[in-house]
């Protein structure tokens, strides 16, 4: 969705219809036969960004059993979305949440329910983790989850800020050594020592 990659790098407000008929090759008309509004079209186009990043995650869980390894993955589609972004501008989630905390309630209560569901993504990873013996028993992962997504979102926003990638990777590294430091010992197969 062309509409997606605008909003996201131009911003909900800043994006104008002229914009979206030049990028989707529509008329007025076209786009208001399927949408009665540019705010119905904004939050369609922030569901199919979350929906595309999203899509990345449950490859990776998908991919890896060991609870370790699977946010290991994680981090590491954030050093891909550096090359490869699944839509163009950034973080959606983040470029949302910023815009619209206070300017726009509805799209405000669709980033809150995207940020739900990717800690609740994390808090299952974990606690799986937990209970399979991989992660420590007195892991906090409330905790955990919240550093995890405070690092890898203020990574995204200093990179963004300063044009440099340096600082996500430096937020994907602390974040591989922080988990690090809550995982079980590994046997040289992969397995969690006894």
């Amino acid at each position: 969705m062309e509409a997606a990659g605008l909003f996201n790098q131009r911003g909900y407000v800043g994006t104008s219809m002229a914009d979206l008929m030049q990028a989707t090759g529509l008329k007025k008309g076209g786009i208001y036969n399927h949408f009665q509004s540019k705010h119905e079209l904004s939050l369609a186009a922030f569901d199919y960004a979350i929906s595309q990043v999203t899509r990345l995650y449950r490859q990776v869980l998908r991919q890896e059993r060991h609870a370790l390894r699977r946010m290991f993955g994680i981090l590491q589609i954030y050093r891909r979305l550096i090359d490869e972004p699944p839509v163009p501008g950034g973080c959606p989630m983040l470029n949302a949440a910023v815009e619209s905390d206070d300017t726009d309630p509805v799209l405000r209560s669709r980033v809150q329910a995207a940020m739900d569901n990717w800690r609740s993504l994390l808090r299952q990873v974990l606690q799986k983790g937990v209970e399979r013996g991989e992660f420590q028993a007195d892991m906090d992962i409330e905790k955990t989850v919240t550093v995890i997504i405070a690092t890898l979102e203020g990574g995204i926003m200093l990179g963004k800020l300063y044009g440099d990638p340096v600082f996500l990777n430096h937020a994907i590294s602390h974040g591989e050594q922080y988990l690090q430091t809550l995982a079980e010992p590994m046997d040289s197969i992969g397995g969690v020592k006894k």
